[in-house]
């Protein structure tokens, strides 16, 4: 049976965090727009396209962006109103979708493959960006193609605020003369490689044979190959099969004692945080549960903005376990959940400081991936000899 036409969307909101500090504050629109930390020590976010423009970009020192773009805005950042319009685009194309996959809090890929029986694929993606942009008022790009791959490329190009449809078969015709480091991993040190070799458009990838390029570039010359002539088989993941992040504890005896249970949820709290952090995941949704000894088990979640931080999660779940408890009651189980997941990438800087919070936590993870999980605790998690 022949296999349907795969459909692969790929939507993106333009410039998010800034798109939404507009929104939030009309006065800035149309300005040079930097979203960061302090001027001396900060570094970029992310900017307006009008700050691109005097060469300012992500990651940049703040200090160096403020040189460049000195009449520029400079916006410490609205986390909570990310998480909350990030939240709005995902439940519009949650009730449109048949298949989405939610890639980043501003990234979404949305299946539409054996729906062309239906509907003209590229028609339906259009009305769906348009409803998204009536609704929430946010920019929104998306590129359509045959392949994950492709449609990235495709919304890339359409920028800013634009659509474009590659048809199928024409994949190769539309990578071949575009600059080869519009592939994802193909950064400085790879592209000045491939430019030594004489390849500067994907094109110039197809005049070598595969085993050349394998043995210049080793798997990745293989791969290389593969994408030059549009070739991707990476699938869409159902957004609303995300797995949660949860553990829990059943004590060998149910207790009362509020200085060990807060300890414990500390403990449990901090553990599935760093499990997040390691699956480069932020979480949007914390639940608290406890189990008494007659099997009477409760829960409680708290929707929150985006975060991987310890010290922001284990406030919230124990003001959750807080109002959960029946004060005198033994606990006979104990229990943290995270939910509502999604990959933070660059994005994770943008919520935090992130010359410290995510240098900070970093180090810490790298403390603990070396010497095992324990080796940094919070000081009243320790016991005490």
């Amino acid at each position: 049976m022949q296999q349907p036409q795969r459909y692969i969307a790929h939507l993106d909101l333009d410039s998010f965090f800034v798109s939404v500090e507009v929104l939030n504050n009309p006065s800035l629109k149309g300005k040079a727009i930097i979203v960061g930390g302090s001027k001396d020590r900060g570094v970029v976010s992310t900017c307006s396209y009008e700050a691109r423009k005097f060469g300012v970009h992500s990651a940049m020192p703040m200090k160096k962006a403020m040189e460049l773009c000195p009449n520029a805005v400079l916006v410490q950042g609205t986390r909570g109103e990310y998480s909350r319009f990030s939240r709005w685009v995902t439940d519009i194309i949650a009730a449109k979708a048949p298949l989405f996959e939610k890639a980043s809090i501003d990234e979404f890929y949305v299946d539409l493959t054996g729906m062309d029986k239906f509907f003209d694929p590229y028609k339906w993606t259009i009305a769906l960006r348009e409803e998204i942009i009536d609704k929430t008022q946010l920019p929104i790009s998306f590129g359509l193609a045959t392949n994950k791959m492709i449609a990235k490329i495709a919304t890339d190009m359409a920028k800013p605020n634009g659509h474009l449809f590659v048809p199928p078969g024409m994949e190769k015709a539309f990578l071949e003369p575009l600059p080869v480091n519009k592939f994802s991993g193909v950064g400085e040190q790879t592209y000045i490689t491939l430019k030594a070799m004489g390849i500067y458009l994907i094109r110039d990838i197809l005049k070598f044979p595969v085993a050349t390029l394998e043995k210049k570039l080793g798997k990745w010359g293989v791969d290389l190959y593969s994408k030059a002539q549009g070739i991707h088989t990476g699938e869409v993941y159902n957004y609303h099969e995300a797995k949660s992040i949860s553990t829990e504890n059943t004590f060998e005896e149910s207790t009362t004692d509020m200085v060990f249970l807060i300890k414990e949820l500390v403990r449990m709290t901090e553990k599935i945080a760093y499990e997040l952090r390691k699956d480069e995941k932020l979480t949007g949704c914390i639940a608290v549960k406890i189990r008494y000894p007659n099997f009477d088990t409760t829960s409680k979640q708290a929707t929150i903005p985006y975060t991987f931080s310890d010290d922001e999660l284990i406030p919230i779940a124990i003001k959750l376990f807080n109002g959960l408890y029946k004060k005198g009651m033994p606990i006979r189980l104990l229990g943290v959940r995270l939910t509502d997941l999604t990959s933070h990438a660059l994005q994770g800087s943008l919520f935090y400081n992130p010359e410290k919070k995510k240098d900070l936590y970093k180090a810490i993870d790298d403390v603990k991936n070396k010497y095992g999980r324990n080796a940094l605790q919070k000081a009243r998690t320790v016991k005490k000899n």
